[in-house]
């Protein structure tokens, strides 16, 4: 087994690291306090290359392989969880579905601009009384003539409201099966179109210089021939969609363990009490010694489920894993992070503070850690 990564991966490594801790960590604080998406940070994560990473050259992408672009937004999450949410969200959930189910006419059409950085796409499937029952769904999708006569709404979807948003992929119910199950079907919907409105939303715990908005769609009318994939295929879509997304998760689970980690140790080795560092005392060096003991267990897992993607192995039951580990592998280290600060931990600014509220988002989005377990126990032969 080889466990090296290559020259291009380790050069990845170092370029997105100097670009977050000189673009990206100056800024941060302020970003989070303002609750402010930014534009320019957005736009040089793009011409840095970190959107559309997996994609295909001949669309307008890097053409990397899935380890490359995990380790990219594991260090984007080093650094702040609002950032590396809008380049995994940009890549897993914007780009990915029209890249493996789109036809060549519409990748042509979007893949361009999206894998440059020059604009987003959002991914909605999660509705206000469709959570982890994604099937539950209740937006429907009439087809009439030659459109399709959308009607429904959605919430927190990211990357849907800024000044960059191209448009959404849209889960919707488009008909009933012969056995009595929801049709589900994706379709492309372009920010503009007339019925359909994508609203901001604030007041987040966490992420709060990552764009979330609801979506209303009314009487929103788009070509028959923007539909993604084949018809009634979308719950498969979304699945899949999902799987490759908890990759990505899972990396902003180590990288921001990582950035918290890092942040404890240099604090624990400068603070004093009693005379001495506070790492000194057993007590605190056996945190960190956990700290870094996690981090690496969930790295090695997380690079393992990317392997099995890149190597077209089945992957769905490491990447539950790696999401769900990685995700609770960063809440206690934020915690632990936290409290070895002591008071100044409690304070914004100090950016322990943030990955403290950042880490909680990672359990809960693209699958609770609840889902994540039955997921898991599904593809163990448990239940």
């Amino acid at each position: 087994m080889d466990f090296q990564l290559s020259m291009e991966q380790d050069i990845l490594r170092k370029s997105v690291r100097d670009f977050a801790e000189k673009e990206i960590a100056p800024q941060a604080q302020r970003l989070d306090a303002d609750e402010e998406f930014s534009m320019e940070t957005f736009r040089a994560m793009g011409e840095l290359g970190l959107f559309g990473m997996i994609v295909d050259e001949a669309y307008g992408g890097q053409g990397m392989d899935y380890i490359s672009y995990i380790i990219a937004v594991e260090e984007i999450a080093r650094i702040d969880g609002s950032h590396a949410a809008t380049v995994a969200a940009g890549n897993s959930l914007g780009i990915g579905p029209i890249f493996y189910y789109g036809s060549e006419e519409q990748k042509h059409k979007y893949l361009p601009e999206l894998c440059a950085g020059r604009a987003l796409w959002g991914f909605g499937l999660t509705e206000p009384n469709a959570g982890s029952d994604a099937g539950g769904a209740r937006t429907t999708a009439v087809l009439d003539g030659d459109s399709w006569l959308i009607n429904g709404s959605k919430i927190f979807i990211t990357n849907a409201s800024t000044p960059a948003s191209l448009g959404v992929t849209v889960m919707a119910r488009t008909g009933v099966f012969p056995d009595g199950r929801p049709e589900l079907s994706c379709i492309l919907v372009e920010n503009g179109t007339p019925g359909f409105e994508a609203r901001p939303m604030h007041g987040k715990m966490m992420w709060r210089a990552s764009n979330t908005s609801e979506l209303y769609f009314e009487d929103c009318r788009v070509p028959a021939t923007n539909i993604l994939g084949q018809r009634g295929k979308g719950f498969h879509q979304m699945l899949a969609t999902l799987d490759a997304g908890r990759l990505s998760i899972g990396a902003m689970g180590v990288g921001g363990a990582q950035g918290a980690y890092e942040l404890a140790l240099k604090y624990a080795k400068q603070r004093e009490q009693f005379g001495r560092p506070i790492a000194a005392f057993q007590v605190n060096a056996f945190k960190l010694a956990d700290m870094a003991m996690e981090i690496e267990a969930a790295r090695l897992l997380l690079y393992k489920a990317c392997w099995q993607k890149d190597n077209h192995q089945s992957f769905s039951k490491l990447a539950a894993m790696a999401k769900l580990y990685a995700s609770e592998v960063m809440g206690r280290v934020a915690t632990e992070a936290v409290q070895l600060h002591g008071g100044y931990g409690l304070m914004r600014e100090y950016d322990v503070e943030r990955f403290f509220r950042d880490q909680k988002l990672l359990t809960i989005g693209e699958g609770t850690s609840e889902v994540q377990r039955l997921v898991i126990a599904r593809l163990i032969g448990a239940i």
